[in-house]
This record gives structure tokens, sequence and C-alpha cells, in this order.
């Protein structure tokens, strides 16, 4: 249960959330000194808050008559599951391929790299790509886009929409052609309209939309993916403690798990690229520290070769690293011109 549900002030629910204590469970094992410390307030509201806590989800007499553990299911329907469930392309075939199908629902999939590689326009192809009908191939779904650094243009969107329903409605000829009856009647406004957009201004604003967004999916059944471009934005403004930092990213990314986990849907989340200096040379490395790195289920890597847009699996716990490159056109994310020209001399 989350720390917005508690009977106090909303000025001390705000430092609760901005030390990195969204749920009852984290106040659970702490003293009222090292609350009252943490929140820089006195210990006598650091006791009521912990009593709070207590009364409204039974932290001092907890019911283990109650308590259900999920589980029991066999490897092999985990595995005939993650085969069964269609996978969110990237409109290059070439990404999509090093990424085992396309992007992944039940995990979160981490993607990032320099200014200007591609990240946003990669998030807003993944938002369009979602609502491909099933008929198709697709998941048939909505998105929820959470910009924190202003990024998205409803333009571009746009023009990702209209190019998607033109592959559709070919891919429909296609099929009609193998007798295969399928029918495409979606409008780019339709697209637009399945885009759930939350603009974020801090880093406090990030922390209780992601803590909101359970009770949002909950009430939109057919979202299938979460984007957050970026994660990092608010986390490297003004940010000195770097151990509450290091709290506040793990709870948000435990978060996002636990949604791709519990609605089958896809969390895609961006990130910023710096550089690190390692055995006498500066190598590109993304933001936000070690720790965070063990917060995704897969990592990419976007960079440059040469004129040529490049994306490294880094991590994956069933795929193996590979790159692909890829390109950025009007039309949106597709595979690299450099292999278009190889497939056509091959």
């Amino acid at each position: 249960m989350e720390v917005g549900r508690l009977p106090i002030s909303a000025s001390l629910r705000g430092k609760l959330i901005s030390a990195g204590y969204t749920t009852f469970a984290s106040l659970s094992s702490l003293s009222h000194s090292d609350l009252a410390r943490d929140l820089k307030i006195p210990e006598s509201e650091a006791l009521e808050i912990l009593k709070a806590a207590s009364l409204n989800c039974g932290l001092d007499k907890p019911d283990k008559s109650n308590v259900i553990v999920n589980g029991a299911q066999t490897a092999w329907e985990m595995l005939h599951e993650e085969q069964s469930f269609p996978r969110i392309t990237t409109s290059s075939s070439d990404l999509d391929n090093i990424l085992g199908g396309g992007i992944n629902c039940k995990e979160v999939t981490e993607i990032g790299g320099l200014p200007g590689i591609g990240k946003t326009q990669m998030g807003i192809q993944l938002a369009v790509n979602v609502q491909i009908p099933v008929d198709l191939g697709g998941l048939g779904g909505k998105a929820v886009y959470v910009d924190t650094e202003g990024s998205f243009m409803v333009e571009r969107a746009l023009q990702i929409a209209k190019a998607s329903i033109v592959e559709m409605s070919n891919y429909t000829e296609l099929l009609k052609k193998k007798n295969r009856v399928c029918q495409v009647d979606i409008q780019p406004t339709d697209i637009l309209d399945n885009i759930f957009y939350f603009r974020i201004c801090t880093y406090t604003e990030q922390i209780a939309l992601i803590n909101y967004l359970d009770k949002f999916i909950l009430e939109h059944k057919d979202v299938k993916i979460v984007i957050v471009d970026s994660v990092t934005f608010h986390f490297r403004q003004d940010f000195e403690d770097l151990a509450l930092r290091t709290r506040l990213l793990g709870g948000m990314a435990l978060k996002l798990m636990n949604l791709a986990k519990k609605y089958n849907l896809a969390v895609v989340i961006f990130n910023q690229a710096t550089t690190k200096y390692v055995e006498g040379s500066f190598q590109l490395s993304l933001a936000l520290g070690d720790s965070w790195s063990h917060c995704c289920t897969n990592r990419v890597i976007l960079h440059w070769n040469g004129d040529e847009r490049n994306a490294y699996l880094d991590k994956s716990p069933s795929l193996r690293s590979a790159s692909a490159s890829f390109s950025v056109t009007s039309e949106g994310i597709r595979n690299s011109a450099s292999n278009h020209k190889r497939i056509k001399l091959m």
C-alpha cells in the first residue's frame, strides 16, 4: 500500500515520497528517530507517521493467515507463455532480430544513448506500434507516455501514425491475396487518442506518477506499454545525496517491474548516456551508475558508428549480445539505408 493514503498532512506525505518512502512496507523496519533524521522533522511527528502506517496496514500485527505467495507455475508453462505472447515491433527488422522479435512484455527494457541518437523517435514509434491489431500480429493495445524532458512531439507522432497505417494497409492487401480476411479500420487520430501522455517537471512528480500508474492501468486494462522518456533527467539535476537517489530509483524500478508482470505489459525506460574512464580511455556508458544497471531486464545502448545509428544489446537474460544498425526516417524507425543497399545487391 502507498503512503499517499496515510491520514497525515500533505506536507508530510510529500516529505515521505521525496525521501524514497513510497509504500507502507518501506516504513516497516524504521525507528522513529531514523525517520525523523531522514525527513528532518521532530521525532514526535515521525512517531505519528509510523503509528498511522501501522494502523493502516497492520504492520504491528501482521495476519499471516492472509498472506498469499504467488507462484506454483512450471518452467514449461513459463516458456510457453513467453513464446506465445507477441512482441512489440520497433519497425526495424534488424533491431527486432537482436531483441528476439521486438520489445517483450512482462519485462523492463532500458534504452540509452547520446542526444540526437533517436531515443524519443523510438519511444513514439513503440507507442504507435503497440496499437497494431492482433490480426496483424500486434497487441491491439494502448500506450502510456511519460515525458520528463518535454521532447515528445505530437506532430511527429501523427506522422509516424500515418506511415504505420499505410504499412498495415499494405500488409492486409498481401493477406487478401493469400485468402486471409483482415480489415484495418484505424485513423491516425485514433492512434493519437490511444496514447496517454503525462508531462513530468520534477522528480517528486515522477515518483508520484509511477505510484499512480497501478491504479491508472487497472482502469485502462488495454494499456500494453509504459514508456518513460527519460528516467534520468530529473535525477541528474541538483541531486547531491547519491544514497537517496539510489533508493528512490530502486523503488521506482521495482514498481515498474511489478507493473510489467502484473498487467502483462512492456515497460521501456529511456536513459541518457555519459562517458566513463575505463583502463586509460573514455567509454560510452549509461547514466545513473552501476547500481541502476541491475534494475532492468534488458539493456540496449544506442550509439553512432560513423554516420550510422547502431543499437547494441548489452544485457538480456535469454539473448546473446548483438548489434544492429537502424535509421530514423520521415516514416519513423526503419532498417538502415546501407542495409537496404546490401540486400538489393544480394
